[in-house]
């Protein structure tokens, strides 16, 4: 997370796309004994109207990565602020269940970096799938509210700790601490991301050195003498080992040899430090966020943790169209590769809605209830992407929101609402229809309900409803045009 501003405070001072059920049966887990095939980031892009949220990307060699989902939000945060920074993915041992847990903070709506980092959230927020492709809604995990003075909470991580059998979750959070106000980093355990124990110090530089990001890998055969390895962003990017989550660290060393620190070393500043192993060998990268530049995430590899001169610098990598900040990186089974690419990776176009008898409207939603309108404002509530049918009935559509990911047109009571995907039946039959040729017009388009056949969505009184359609009134509020 960009946070210059932020650091100087502190001195002075991630709609799921499928919204699921999680009660419906799992697919096959993602075993341990699985090879990976794939890679997928998950990510913000920054400050803008829509970059605080969670967008993912896939790769197939590690390096070079390809946006999903057009290069749109997969999840967006409906708690807290409403938008998420440094979002960390969580899989479970068995692979039966995951997470994303993410910074709650939205500085695109106005908010100063003083504020967040003084009087911000103590909240992390939380997805919960189990399959990776059907998320829950997000939720709140206030795990700061413990911590005296406790000003926000920041770039969380998660590991699953096999000593005690359950994950480590560590944050950032800048509060007053033996007369120094300044970010440390402190940890709860938990086992379903909801309860928690009480927060406790992990790491603190000492003096008015702050730090907060950090982010743990495991390394299986403790390659280079050590099970665990930590980078932290610490005014340098400090490489530490330990055997034991919890237990003491060593220090190992920086990268101020090769010109890269976080800020107290000059040379090529940095932050977000990202962990990923190299799927089939005893190779790591650690990707490093030039934020001071503006250049986004640049990868440093090395065979052997065990010492900072083992890291060499990479060019032969590709970050893809989206801006990717501070984020992390899950190795992917070729079960879960088939997934997400399943869901995310093909191209869909996005389009607007054009009524047929008043042309100068547009659906659109608006406060989730669905009306045609002109001029609309922002432009993407009138943008949708139709998408393979929720009901998985062959030739059908569903009409999803472009700027509400998992959201979707659906009728409840024959009245229309953008509602998100709660994962029943009953409504992915609500939200699927057939394209028809148009009633009042054969070139255009009606929409035909799936559940409810006999009726197509029609406009009212400006206003979306599912009606039978029996007049040239009617016919003509029934008729659309698809455009790009």
């Amino acid at each position: 997370m960009s946070r210059t501003l932020a650091r100087v405070g502190a001195t002075l001072t991630v709609a799921c796309l499928a919204f699921a059920s999680l009660s419906v049966a799992a697919p096959k887990k993602a075993s341990a004994l699985d090879p990976f095939t794939g890679y997928l980031m998950a990510h913000f892009t920054g400050e803008s109207a829509n970059g605080e949220q969670i967008y993912l990307a896939h790769s197939k060699d590690g390096l070079r990565w390809t946006d999903l989902n057009n290069g749109g939000v997969v999840l967006r945060s409906t708690v807290g602020t409403r938008g998420v920074r440094d979002p960390a993915l969580v899989r479970s041992p068995n692979g039966d269940r995951y997470w994303i847990v993410a910074t709650d903070l939205r500085i695109a709506s106005g908010t100063s970096w003083s504020d967040a980092a003084n009087r911000g959230s103590t909240s992390l927020v939380v997805w919960e799938s189990t399959d990776v492709v059907n998320w829950s809604a997000p939720r709140l995990m206030n795990v700061a509210a413990g911590i005296p003075g406790a000003g926000n909470a920041w770039a969380p991580e998660a590991i699953y700790n096999a000593a005690t059998g359950d994950y480590v979750v560590y944050w950032a959070t800048n509060s007053l601490r033996n007369g120094v106000t300044k970010h440390r980093i402190w940890y709860v355990r938990t086992s379903d991301f909801r309860s928690f124990t009480a927060p406790q110090l992990y790491i603190d530089r000492g003096s008015g050195q702050g730090i907060i990001d950090t982010q743990i890998v495991e390394v299986p055969g403790s390659v280079g003498g050590y099970r665990y390895y930590r980078a932290s962003a610490d005014g340098h990017i400090t490489i530490e080992g330990s055997n034991s989550i919890l237990g003491s660290w060593t220090t190992i060393g920086n990268l101020s040899h090769m010109g890269i620190s976080n800020g107290t070393g000059g040379g090529n500043v940095v932050e977000g430090p990202m962990w990923a192993q190299f799927n089939g060998r005893n190779e790591w990268a650690l990707w490093l966020d030039q934020y001071a530049t503006g250049r986004g995430y640049m990868p440093i590899t090395s065979t052997n943790l065990g010492s900072t001169q083992n890291f060499r610098t990479r060019t032969d990598y590709a970050m893809g169209g989206n801006r990717k900040r501070h984020g992390s990186i899950l190795n992917l089974t070729a079960a879960e590769e088939t997934r997400v690419l399943g869901r995310w990776g093909s191209t869909i176009p996005v389009n607007r809605i054009q009524s047929y008898n008043y042309q100068d409207r547009y659906v659109r939603h608006s406060n989730f209830d669905v009306r045609i309108d002109p001029n609309v404002s922002p432009a993407q509530d009138a943008q949708f992407r139709l998408v393979p049918g929720l009901a998985a009935a062959s030739g059908t559509v569903s009409i999803e929101s472009v700027n509400f990911p998992g959201y979707y047109l659906r009728h409840y009571g024959f009245d229309f609402q953008l509602a998100a995907n709660d994962g029943t039946s009953t409504f992915a039959g609500d939200a699927t229809f057939r394209q028809v040729a148009g009633l009042a017009n054969s070139s255009w388009t009606s929409f035909q309900s799936y559940n409810y056949p006999d009726r197509h969505i029609r406009h009212y009184g400006y206003v979306l409803r599912l009606d039978v359609v029996s007049d040239t009134q009617s016919r003509g509020d029934a008729t659309f045009r698809v455009t790009t």
